[in-house]
């Protein structure tokens, strides 16, 4: 019997700024997507958050439902 893929591995769904990761992040947990910034304590820290950017990461198993969420973000931002 094989054993079951083990989907508890985060993976990157978005990149930008600080201020972008947090919003699409907010999106995600509306729709019980849990999420993670990566290098967001960094953009805080040391460098203007507008500078530096950081990942949004979800786990591997939220990956196609998380994708979702965020092309429909992108199709209401480009007016389509």
């Amino acid at each position: 019997m094989k054993e079951a893929e083990d989907k508890s591995k985060l993976v990157e769904v978005f990149k930008g700024s600080l201020w972008e990761c947090e919003l699409v992040k907010g999106l995600l947990k509306d729709r019980g997507i849990a999420s993670n910034i990566r290098d967001g304590l960094l953009a805080n820290g040391v460098l203007p958050e507008t500078m530096l950017q950081v990942a949004l990461e979800v786990n591997e198993a939220d990956y196609e439902p998380a994708m979702d969420v965020i092309r429909e973000r992108s199709k209401q931002t480009l007016g389509e």
